[in-house]
């Protein structure tokens, strides 16, 4: 996963946990505009979270986070 997405995954978890605490869901979706202006990092997202790690449709985001702070 490149450093750009990461970051943006934290950053993303940070501010859902912020405001809706930390039993808040989210899906690789959220790390993106309602648009597809770039799907190759869609691509990435999504097989990060489909492929690799086998997760849900929706992942607490604390536990999102952690993953991503370990990969």
């Amino acid at each position: 996963m490149n450093k750009s997405l990461r970051d943006k995954i934290i950053q993303v978890c940070d501010s859902k946990i912020a405001s809706k605490g930390p039993n808040v869901g989210l899906s690789f979706y959220a790390f993106f505009a309602n648009k597809n202006d770039n799907p190759e990092l869609l691509m990435e997202a999504a097989e990060w979270w489909i492929m690799e790690n086998k997760l849900d449709h929706f992942e607490k985001a604390t536990k999102i986070k952690e993953l991503v702070k370990f990969k």
